[in-house]
């Protein structure tokens, strides 16, 4: 007999808005996440995811969505040191199952058009490896990707990381290795970015999906 999995989804509105909608007047949610390591579809996991809505092309900061992950596993001292995430920190902390759901709820509160990062394959990978961990499909995560959007702007630009392209676009720097942080450094660049394509002439949604196509993209559905 043949089950078929269950599966979960991001309540994201990027179906329902029309291409023509002006970016200005869309909701994004940035979000970043921390991890014990690096190999996330197999032995390491999830320990903190952190968002921040951009709204009207402004950073919403009162309105940050944060979360510690119980791993259930013990955190390296390298990570410890890295993230300042402890293991007494998640000892308490819910599951990533839970973690997630929670997140997808802050999501759909704010009705966003898509989910945002900076190499959010990393990120989406999290998220769907430790669904699956739980039998749960991950589906319909829409996501746009900062470095897409750079290179689009900026084809010149070959470095990825956050700290550096923050301060090459003269945004603001947070908490590096910290969810939270570093999803507010990111929607600062993300804000900048935006500006610098309204300044090219691009305004809606439509042109936006179209300048930050890539192939991680085409394999969400």
């Amino acid at each position: 007999m043949f089950f078929q999995r269950k599966s979960i989804s991001c309540p994201l509105k990027y179906e329902k808005i029309p291409l023509s909608t002006k970016i200005d007047d869309l909701t994004f949610i940035v979000f970043d996440t921390e991890t014990t390591g690096f190999q996330v579809a197999t032995t390491d996991r999830l320990i903190e995811i952190g968002g921040v809505p951009v709204s009207g092309l402004k950073v919403m900061e009162n309105d940050r969505f944060q979360i510690y992950v119980n791993p259930e596993r013990q955190i390296s001292r390298e990570i410890i040191e890295l993230t300042s995430i402890t293991n007494e920190k998640v000892a308490g902390a819910p599951a990533a199952t839970e973690a997630i759901h929670d997140f997808f709820d802050y999501v759909g509160s704010h009705e966003a058009v898509c989910l945002v990062g900076h190499y959010v394959g990393f990120d989406h990978l999290v998220l769907k490896s430790e669904l699956k961990r739980e039998k749960l499909a991950l589906k319909k995560l829409f996501t746009i990707d900062t470095l897409d959007l750079i290179g689009f702007i900026a084809p010149s630009y070959d470095m990825r990381d956050l700290e550096r392209y923050a301060m090459a676009f003269g945004t603001r720097i947070y908490n590096r290795h910290s969810a939270v942080g570093d999803a507010l450094t990111t929607a600062y660049l993300f804000v900048e970015l935006l500006q610098q394509f309204k300044d090219r002439g691009h305004s809606t949604w439509g042109e936006l999906i179209k300048a930050t196509e890539s192939q991680m993209r085409s394999m969400q559905f």
